[in-house]
């Protein structure tokens, strides 16, 4: 019955943000640990991947013979550099963000990995909300910078798009990412909107080289978001947060995560056919395997953590080696 009553009492805490009971407080306050801990920097591989992939498929579809002369050429490498903040701003935002909405709505009192900075009590909900909306800021700042020098007008609505995004993913009344359609948006703005974003802006166009980096960076970012939501799918489920995972069952979730990390590498074909010497992309899947392995099979959440830290650090390598076999094509 204690199982019963919880559930409900969170469920009742999973309305408006405001009106939610306040976590339970620490005695000690949030050291600077705490706060790069919040910035949750083992997440920030999925705004690097699609900037150095978006960047790389442009140089290519450029037709340009040296890497070099194309990033000095209109000002690309700085264009290609506020590309990579407002990526990073917003992954490193919406970190904050998730901590104070989550905090303040009591879904973390269920949780059983690092304390977070509200929910723990680390730090006052209002400051934890304040620096989520300064990394925003930055990262509105850093793409106005991007719309100025490129004269692309329309790229302030997605710019707006993705802060809206990124916020009502655990924020607002009806966060989507209490619905089961984070890995949705995840999807489209860390692989479609990031890739697709920074070739155009780069080049002027979007081919199908793009296409196909932006769908592999997409199914890592879910893979990332899935594994993480494996790991906490009991807690999610007391605390009324109804992620894909939760909706699924644990089953299904592990199959779909196996499905998001190994389908960036037959989308790799794709590039293999066209640039024999990508095929050493492949590679990553030294870290991929074993994350699978780990993913699909074990429950502890101390192991779940490890799959994810090597989901991340394989579509890190994976962009990474991909953008250098691109950059060095004949």
């Amino acid at each position: 019955m204690a199982r019963t009553k919880n559930s409900t009492q969170s469920k009742r805490r999973s309305g408006n943000p405001a009106k939610a009971a306040a976590p339970q407080r620490t005695k000690r306050k949030a050291t600077a640990s705490d706060w790069i801990g919040g910035a949750r920097l083992r997440t920030l591989t999925l705004g690097v991947v699609p900037v150095v992939m978006g960047t790389t498929v442009a140089f290519v579809d450029s037709r340009t013979s040296d890497f070099g002369a194309f990033l000095a050429k209109d000002g690309h490498v700085v264009i290609a550099v506020l590309a990579l903040l407002v990526a990073l701003f917003l992954q490193i935002g919406v970190n904050y963000s998730n901590d104070y909405s989550d905090g303040v709505r009591g879904t973390d009192e269920f949780r059983v990995g690092p304390a977070r900075l509200t929910g723990a009590g680390l730090a006052k909900p209002r400051t934890v909300l304040t620096v989520a909306l300064t990394f925003f800021g930055l990262a509105a700042v850093a793409g106005i910078v991007i719309v100025v020098l490129t004269q692309l007008w329309w790229l302030l609505l997605v710019g707006a798009a993705a802060i809206v995004a990124a916020w009502f993913y655990t924020g607002g009344k009806k966060p989507y990412g209490y619905n089961a359609l984070g890995e949705v948006f995840v999807f489209v703005f860390f692989g479609l909107v990031a890739v697709l974003g920074t070739q155009f802006i780069l080049i002027g166009s979007v081919t199908l080289s793009g296409w196909a980096a932006a769908i592999a960076a997409g199914f890592f970012a879910c893979a990332v978001l899935m594994v993480n939501n494996i790991r906490d799918i009991d807690e999610d489920r007391l605390a009324g947060k109804r992620t894909l995972a939760v909706v699924v069952g644990r089953p299904v979730a592990r199959v779909l995560y196996g499905l998001f990390l190994m389908l960036p590498y037959v989308v790799l074909l794709w590039f293999v056919l066209l640039y024999f010497r990508t095929g050493f992309t492949y590679f990553s899947l030294l870290l991929a395997l074993p994350a699978l392995a780990i993913g699909v099979s074990s429950r502890k959440p101390r192991e779940l953590i490890t799959a994810l830290q090597l989901s991340s650090f394989a579509s890190l390598v994976f962009g990474v080696v991909l953008g250098i076999t691109l950059a060095t094509a004949p």
